[in-house]
Parts: structure tokens; C-alpha cells; sequence
């Protein structure tokens, strides 16, 4: 046998094992497992997005608790990331369907709680993965459009409309690349990991190369009190500081993307949690480096964030010139393209999952895969569709659109931990049954101590990020994060209470379907038969 048929063979050992766990857990293989090891730890790096999810919301850490808010606030955040990531990365292990932590988290507690946990785990975890696409896409088209503002030197106005509109072709752009076959989209992940790595390692390079020694800002104002400024208008300089971990936060959200496209990956139930330990060691180190180095290279404090809004792409066209940072500048944005690439691609699965589960008022509609792709369309395009709702908030208030990246980190965290609180709650009790996956943190203390600090943390987090960043708080300024998300779930359980509970009884089998339908489907091929010998 030649090395490329053992190749092919042990690939097929592999698939024939993931297929064989899948049904283990219940659910019939629907698609083709063509993510390799590369391409899952590319998926992985790219839904976090790394320098263009900091490029995007740069800002905030900045122009609210001051420079050594962007460094001290990614290294806390980013620590407790880990936390999360690893807890993660262990239940994703455990059940590798493209439910994710939606479909984990109904098999973590007892038979009576199921469908009631299910629904809100699956209503946060969608809820947060749309705002995440439409904050990310957002933000891709408002860095499209400053690189616009700064190529012609600043006589060229970005408006809400012109925003917007760029926004929602983007996500069409994005809809049509994702109904491509599992192949394509694999093979086009591929790269995604060297652009966004590379696209970060230039910037640090061309920055500490560009800017002079005597410009560069001393220690006390990268990592000292120098660094902190309150210009919140009138939170506390502390409430200001810890505004900072927006951005850690958001970038680091998502873990879960992997586990969604689990059902395509080779050995998911390695690559998948690996996949999320890595790239969030590597995001978080990476990352906090890149900050450092903007914070040391900015320039003056009072010319951020520039006529372009953007200090990130300021500081860029401060030191390597106009051009220069117009070419870096477009790779960044590239990489923001990949998130959203891998983001929608995520979420469609989750949408798939909820609709075959009939969590959806669809009747499994959306729960279709496509005979032609392998893929459910049909879950893509809806996903698609409304995530350019979350969009349009900025034609009625750009105060209101910016909330829903705090919204993303809010709703995904939340959906997170509630699958990590009750494997802990329930896990002696005997109709749950956690078979740890080959990722398994151990049943001592360190898993104990990593579950316990994410759980806190994230509660801490929700309350900085319902607040308003701006006093006094007015109409204009308003938070709205907290009132979506509380609002979501009050909705989602008055359905679920209204009538919903008919048809939603958790996370389900789809073997039992899949029999019943393949019989019904050959009762009507030997009737045509019979009916056409007749």
C-alpha cells in the first residue's frame, strides 16, 4: 500500500470514529468531514479575528479608561478567557455535535430540566452569535470606509446610510460564500490563520521599526497611572479602567464556533477543544502584545481617534505613512472578513440544530441539510438575513448600534456558563451521565477552580457591560445590551410557557426521523414501481 492510500485510509478510520460517536450521542452523520487539523485551528483563530477585532474596537479601552486601560484590561480579561476557554473546550469534547454548548447543555442536568435549559442555553447562544456577525460586520465597514476617509485626506463624510449599506452587502457577500459545499469552505479556511497572524506580527514589526526612540511613550503611561485617563464624564476612574475589557472580551468570544461545525471535522472530538485551547492561548499572548506596542507607538493622547474615528488606523498612518498603512490596513480588514466568514458559518449550524431540535416555529424547516452542498442552506440565508437587523439600529442611533458588541460578549458568556454551572450542580446525579472526552481537565481542582473563576468572572462582566459608558446617562447614550438580552429571554419563555413547550422537549435523536423517513421514502418508490409495472 502506498503512503497516500494509508493516508487516505487512516482518514477514513477517523471519519468512521467520529460518525460511530455521533450516533452515540444520538444524531444521524449529515455532513461530509473535510476540516483537517490546520483548518480547525484556522477556523478557530479566525472567529477572535485577533487584530482586526482589536483594530475594531481599539477605541473603547482607550478613549474611555486611557492607554494603560488597553494594556492592563487585555492581560485580566484575556487570563480569565483562558478560564472559560478550557471549561469550554472540556464539554465541547465531551459531545461533539454541531449544537455546540446548546446541545451539551440539556445532557448536563436531569430529564425534567431539559427542554427548559435547552431553550434558554439555545436562545442566548443564537442571540449572541448574530450580534457578534453584526457587530463584526459593522465594524468592517466602518473600517472599510476610514481607510476611504483617509485616502482622501478627509473630504469624504461617512454617514449612518452609506454605513449601513455597506454593512448589508458585505453580509450578502458573506451569505453566498457560505452556501458553498464543506470542501470549498475548508479548503478557503486553510489560509485564514496565516493572513491574520501575519497581518499582526507586520503591524508590530513596521511600528517598532517606524517610531523614533524619543517618541516612544515611557513605561508610566503604557503601564502606569500616567496611562489612565477617566474621560467617561462622570464614572469613577476605577468603573472607567475596567470599561477596557469591551475589547479583550469581545474578541475572545465564541469559543464555541468550533464545536458547531464539529459534524465536518476530522477526529472532532480532539481537533475541536484543541482547536479553542490554542487559539485562545494564542489570541490572548498574542494579542496583548499588539496592544502594548500600539499604546508605546500612538503618539499624542489628544489626536485620538482622528478624523477617520479610527485610532488604530491612525496610529497606523502616523508612523508608516499614508500608503503604508492603507496596505496594512486592507489585510486587516481582510481578516475581519474571515470572522465574519467563520461566524456566519457557526451560527447557520446552530440555527440548523435549534430548527431540527423544532425550537424554531418552523416545523424543522431550517433543520434541512441541502442534497446539493451538504450543507443547510436554508439555516445560512435566514442567519444571514437577520443579522442585518442588529445593523439598521445605527439609521436610529449609533449609541444604540454600538451596544451590540457588548451585547455579543453578554449573551454568548451567559450561554456558556449555564452548561458549566450545571455539569458542576448535577454531576452525581443519576440521570446525568458526563463521559469526559479525550480533553478532560481531571474531576480535582483544577477543573473545579477553572469552572468556579469563569462562572464569577462572567457574571462580573455582564454587570460592566449593562452599564452605560457615558454620564449622565440620557435617551441618546443609553446602554441598551442588558434590556435586549433581558428582553430576549423574557420573550423566549413567555413563548416557550404560551406554546412552545408542544413541540420543544430539548435537544433530541434525529436517528429515529432519519429511519422513518428513509422507510417512507422507499414505500413510495416500490408504490411508483408497482405503479408503473401496472
Amino acid at each position: 500500500m502506498s503512503s497516500t492510500d494509508e493516508k487516505h485510509s487512516v482518514t477514513m478510520d477517523s471519519v468512521d470514529d467520529d460518525d460511530r460517536e455521533l450516533v452515540a450521542l444520538g444524531y444521524k452523520p449529515s455532513f461530509k468531514r473535510e476540516f483537517t487539523n490546520l483548518a480547525t485551528i484556522s477556523f478557530a483563530f479566525s472567529i477572535m479575528g485577533l487584530c482586526s477585532s482589536i483594530a475594531t474596537t481599539f477605541n473603547t479601552p482607550l478613549t474611555l479608561g486611557g492607554p494603560s486601560s488597553v494594556v492592563w484590561c487585555w492581560i485580566l480579561g484575556a487570563c480569565m478567557c483562558f478560564t472559560l476557554g478550557s471549561s469550554i473546550a472540556e464539554i465541547v469534547s465531551a459531545f461533539p455535535t454541531c449544537g455546540g454548548l446548546y446541545t451539551a447543555s440539556a445532557q448536563l442536568v436531569p430529564k425534567k430540566h431539559r427542554a427548559q435549559v435547552g431553550w434558554l442555553v439555545g436562545w442566548l447562544n443564537i442571540l449572541g452569535q448574530i450580534a457578534g456577525i453584526s457587530s463584526t460586520e459593522f465594524g468592517l465597514a466602518n473600517m472599510i470606509l476610514s481607510a476611504v476617509s483617509i485616502g482622501k485626506n478627509g473630504n469624504f463624510e461617512i454617514t449612518s446610510g452609506k454605513t449601513v449599506g455597506l454593512f448589508t452587502g458585505l453580509l450578502v457577500v458573506h451569505g453566498l460564500l457560505n452556501s458553498l459545499a464543506t470542501q470549498y469552505l475548508a479548503r478557503f479556511t486553510k489560509g485564514f490563520v496565516f493572513v491574520n497572524l501575519g497581518a499582526t506580527f507586520v503591524i508590530i514589526v513596521v511600528l517598532l521599526s517606524k517610531t523614533p526612540r524619543a517618541e516612544m511613550h515611557p513605561a508610566s503611561y503604557v503601564f502606569g497611572s500616567e496611562g489612565i485617563i477617566n474621560q467617561t464624564g462622570g464614572w469613577t476612574t476605577g468603573i472607567a479602567f475596567l470599561f477596557g475589557l469591551l475589547s479583550v472580551q469581545w474578541t475572545m468570544t465564541d469559543y464555541d464556533a468550533t464545536a458547531h461545525i464539529s459534524e465536518e471535522v476530522q477526529r472532532a472530538a480532539y481537533a475541536a477543544p484543541s482547536a479553542i485551547f490554542i487559539a485562545v492561548v494564542g489570541t490572548g499572548l498574542i494579542g496583548w502584545l499588539l496592544n502594548i506596542v500600539m499604546v508605546l507607538c500612538s503618539g499624542p493622547f489628544e489626536n485620538l481617534p482622528g478624523p477617520s474615528g479610527s485610532a488604530f488606523l491612525e496610529i497606523l498612518v502616523l508612523r508608516a505613512g499614508k500608503t503604508g498603512a492603507l496596505i496594512i490596513w486592507a489585510f486587516v480588514c481582510l481578516t475581519a472578513f474571515f470572522v465574519v466568514q467563520a461566524a456566519l458559518q457557526a451560527a447557520s449550524r446552530t440555527v440548523y440544530a435549534f430548527s431540527r431540535d423544532h425550537g424554531l416555529p418552523d416545523r424543522g424547516y431550517f433543520g434541512e441539510v441541502s442534497s446539493w452542498t451538504q450543507t443547510p442552506l436554508r439555516a445560512i440565508w435566514l442567519t444571514t438575513f437577520v443579522s442585518v437587523l442588529p445593523g439598521l439600529l445605527d439609521l436610529a442611533s449609533p449609541i444604540a448600534a454600538a451596544a451590540v458588541f457588548s451585547l455579543t460578549a453578554m449573551a454568548l458568556d451567559l450561554s456558556y456558563v449555564i452548561p458549566i454551572i450545571c455539569r458542576r450542580i448535577y454531576e452525581h446525579h443519576p440521570e446525568v451521565m458526563f463521559k469526559p472526552g479525550p480533553f478532560y481537565m481531571g474531576s480535582g481542582w483544577l477543573g473545579l477552580v477553572c469552572n468556579v473563576t469563569c462562572v464569577v468572572w462572567t457574571f462580573f462582566i455582564c454587570i460592566i457591560f449593562a452599564l452605560p459608558t457615558i454620564r449622565p446617562v440620557t435617551a441618546d447614550n443609553m446602554n441598551y445590551a442588558s434590556v435586549i438580552t433581558i428582553g430576549v429571554i423574557v420573550l423566549a419563555f413567555g413563548w416557550y410557557m404560551l406554546g412552545a413547550h408542544k413541540h420543544y422537549v430539548g435537544p433530541q435523536s434525529n436517528i429515529h426521523q432519519e429511519s422513518a423517513k428513509a422507510v417512507k421514502d422507499d414505500s413510495n418508490s416500490d408504490k411508483n414501481d408497482r405503479t408503473s409495472l401496472a
